[in-house]
């Protein structure tokens, strides 16, 4: 009997690749939206941010009386006030833990981090119209916010890659607090 059939049809053929799990998990196409979404709303927020934190760099004191007055709030004198320093490490942060955790990777961070510093560094480079730079060398508050700013980029970056992977089967409790017997 086994002579009829043919010998190629006796071998037993290899399994496909993941033939045991279906071609897309459930909910893979609704993570994958979340994930691009989340990323694209981290990105337009580092670019709002971003101008909103060119332009408070330029604030000074006078600028209260000059909006009061029907004015500008750029052509006022005085003392430079400093907001857009700590509004560029809390945003920054926000956006930070918002791209990782909408995407649930940890590279998420690296993208606003480049967008971030791209958009500062041009706005550094560039000459307006009548040849004066945009965040010129003696407007301190912009260049504290330009490197404290990215400094909060690099310090998350950092504290997660000292954060261990949260693997399958790993317990995130630390081994020192199992050793003690403290949970």
């Amino acid at each position: 009997m086994t002579g009829d059939i043919p010998a190629a049809a006796t071998q037993e053929q290899p399994p496909a690749p993941y033939a045991d799990r279906p071609a897309t998990p459930p909910g893979a196409v609704g993570d994958t939206v979340l994930r691009v979404a989340g990323m694209a709303v981290a990105l337009v927020a580092t670019v709002l941010t971003a101008f909103l934190e060119l332009q408070l760099s330029a604030l000074r004191t006078g600028a209260f009386g000059a909006v009061l007055d029907g004015a500008s709030p750029y052509v006022g004198s005085g003392a430079p006030l400093p907001l857009a320093v700590p509004l560029a490490i809390g945003v920054n942060l926000a956006i930070c833990w918002f791209a990782v955790s909408t995407t649930g990777r940890r590279w998420a961070a690296g993208p606003p981090w480049a967008l971030w510093t791209l958009i500062m560094l041009a706005a550094a480079g560039t000459r307006t119209a009548e040849g004066d730079y945009l965040v010129g060398g003696t407007n301190w508050v912009a260049l504290v916010t330009i490197l404290a700013g990215s400094l909060t980029f690099a310090v998350y970056v950092y504290r997660m890659i000292l954060t261990p992977l949260n693997r399958a089967g790993d317990s995130p409790v630390s081994k020192d607090s199992e050793l003690s017997g403290s949970v």
